[in-house]
């Protein structure tokens, strides 16, 4: 594996699955007896579904009503 000149290196699969490293995961790096570790954050204890609800509250005012969303998902209510 080769670090590119930006510093960069990508982490294979296996060790990301192993890990439980996800994208947009946060990680840092630590140096122990002279061995570079990679750890996940201390800040990003959060699921990724979590980081994704996280990223999207506060984007859904459409000025509609709950009730006006379905109606225009479904159609207008059927004639009984």
């Amino acid at each position: 594996m080769r670090i590119t000149t930006k510093g960069q290196v990508t982490i294979p699969q296996h060790i990301r699955e192993s890990a439980g490293l996800r994208p947009g995961a946060d990680v840092d790096f630590q140096i122990v007896d002279g061995v570079v570790q990679i750890v996940p954050s201390q800040g990003s204890q959060s699921s990724r579904g979590q980081l994704i609800v996280e990223s999207l509250r506060g984007k859904g005012n459409f000025g509609m009503t709950t009730d006006e969303v379905i109606e225009l998902m479904r159609g207008p209510p059927a004639e009984v």
